[in-house]
């Protein structure tokens, strides 16, 4: 993708100061705070006032034009104005100022990444939380036996699935951050009613209902990184906020190792659930109030700065947002291959997840650690869990240029495939707890794979779907991970091992296949470009709800 080479180091991998990185030129004089007073903080014109430039924009929002936005709609308004679209239109026509976009890119990435990342260890701590409180007499206080706690590790998967695609669609016809945060809100709240089951038939029905309201949370961050960030910063942004998986594993070993310790009147279990629920829907409040919807009715942006942020995506193939459900599309999902490696990809990957997520811990008090050691344990396991997502982000961030993001997801695949190998065929201690280590470096692979969805499906509806299909296959895998692990080999767990390397290894030729899709489509169109097909041409942006298969100008990221 070297023909817009142009400033797109705009935001290079850290949010850089604009001060230092380009000077101010001395024309540079337009404070962006001006134009506040005269434009209109949020976007309130009506899309029936046409401005007195009439710009040619297909613009495909006909519903929206003829109601008034009062009451309940001007609360959920969902697409942006004729004004806006056109405004953005003109700035693409206009080279934009380095320092401006360097300056709305900096308000961005402190108004929406740290957000994210906090969510996303939420998220994490969340879902482990059965893993913990399995080490402190959960199992004996509801008199588990059997498969019962197998049951329960994929009962929040069966949630998840049963609401993945409803969820989903919904989250096509709603606010983004708004939505959000209500489901993070309901993951808080059913925390917290965890902590008060009393046999196992509650705590199935609790971890049920979680899993449902936990089915859209990865989709809605994958699509608010993909509506502020362009393509080039996606995958970096994306690795910011996965990275809170590895913060929220340290953080639940040391939480859990504090709750361990709390000698109160209930099983330190429960306060276990209450404690995280509680906390996790005071964020939730905190989160509905911070994160703006989208870029046109952000309260902390101006009318310029939203059309900066806009403008700046020109060469993504990605317009203005429209929060609709389009037919056509959800067809073409169905049709497209890539949807069924995507749900492939989601699948291979999350079969060992599904089995380290719950049964990790297990696995590690089976070399002899003591409850409180295997906790804590997990700290050096999240760190190194970090630090791979940020490797990982900074060699695609170097190599963005080359188009090798699948090369370098399945070459760390390999790593995770040994550390499996050394788990299950090493005596020692040492070189086991070095294997179960090197199976986190998964999580900078899937960082990668929810940036080719967030950059390489168009349409709001396609990309809602595409991003279901990823995360319908994690919910799957993650259901199924688990049974791999048969109760007679604790604590070894042997034959669940190989299950976990197996599914890895099958998860590199998924990577590949995808591959071959993205890089066969990119050539037939620069031959039809190169050959003077003007409907290929890879500069040209439009302004419709367009698919990558039927907006021809789109290039996929191999």
């Amino acid at each position: 993708m070297a023909h817009h080479s142009h400033h797109q180091d705009a935001a290079d991998f850290l949010p850089a100061d604009p001060i230092t990185a380009v000077p101010a030129p001395e024309t540079f004089s337009k404070d962006l705070e001006v134009g506040k007073a005269t434009t209109e903080h949020v976007e309130n014109a009506s899309i029936n006032e046409k401005g007195e430039h009439d710009r040619d924009i297909q613009y495909d929002n006909a519903d929206d034009a003829t109601k008034p936005r009062t009451g309940l709609r001007k609360l959920l308004r969902r697409n942006p104005s004729m004004d806006f679209m056109r405004e953005v239109a003109e700035a693409n026509e206009t080279e934009l100022d380095p320092y401006e976009v360097k300056r709305v890119e900096r308000k961005i990435y402190w108004l929406i990444v740290p957000a994210l990342f906090i969510d996303y260890i939420f998220y994490y701590v969340d879902k482990t939380t059965l893993s913990y409180a399995a080490l402190f007499d959960f199992k004996t206080d509801l008199h588990l036996k059997g498969a019962d706690y197998n049951n329960l590790s994929s009962i929040f998967y069966i949630g998840w699935l049963v609401w993945a695609i409803p969820g989903n669609l919904l989250l096509a016809k709603f606010p983004l951050a708004k939505y959000l945060s209500i489901n993070i809100a309901l993951w808080g709240v059913f925390l917290m009613v965890q902590a008060s089951s009393k046999d196992y038939g509650d705590m199935v029905a609790f971890r049920f209902v979680s899993g449902m309201f936990e089915a859209v949370a990865d989709p809605c961050f994958v699509a608010i990184t993909g509506m502020w960030f362009t393509r080039r910063q996606q995958p970096t942004v994306i690795g910011y906020w996965y990275a809170g998986n590895g913060v929220g594993i340290a953080l639940g070993g040391l939480i859990g190792y504090g709750i361990g310790h709390i000698g109160g009147s209930l099983a330190s279990w429960r306060y276990e659930f209450l404690i995280i629920g509680a906390v996790c829907t005071l964020w939730a409040v905190v989160m509905g109030i911070l994160i703006p919807d989208a870029p046109h009715t952000a309260r902390w942006l101006n009318r310029r700065e939203a059309v900066v942020t806009m403008s700046r995506k020109r060469h993504d193939y990605h317009t203005v947002e429209k929060r609709q459900l389009k037919w056509d599309q959800v067809w073409e999902t169905v049709k497209d291959i890539k949807t069924y490696l995507y749900f492939f990809l989601g699948f291979f990957a999350n079969v060992p997840n599904g089995a380290t997520s719950n049964f990790g811990t297990l696995v590690i008090k089976g070399f002899g650690f003591s409850t409180l050691n295997v906790t804590l344990l997990q700290i050096p396991y999240g760190t190194f869990i970090a630090l791979m997502i940020l490797a990982a982000i900074y060699v695609n961030h170097k190599t963005h240029h080359l188009n090798i993001r699948t090369l370098l997801m399945a070459g760390v695949t390999c790593l995770t495939v040994l550390g499996f190998a050394l788990m299950a065929w090493t005596k020692a201690i040492a070189p086991r707890l070095i294997g179960y280590y090197l199976t986190g470096s998964s999580n900078a692979v899937f960082v990668l794979a929810l940036s080719l969805v967030s950059g390489n499906v168009g349409g709001t509806t396609k990309k809602v779907l595409a991003s279901a299909a990823i995360f319908l296959g994690v919910a799957v895998g993650n259901i199924v991970g688990p049974y791999s692990f048969l109760t007679k080999e604790a604590p070894t767990y042997h034959t669940g091992i190989i299950v976990c390397m197996c599914s890895r290894a099958a998860e590199i030729f998924v990577i590949l296949a995808l591959r071959f899709c993205f890089t066969i489509p990119n050539k037939k169109r620069d031959k039809r470009f190169a050959e003077g097909d003007e409907s290929c041409n890879p500069d040209v942006q439009v302004f419709v709800d367009l698919t990558d298969k039927q907006n021809l100008h789109f290039r996929y990221v191999a």
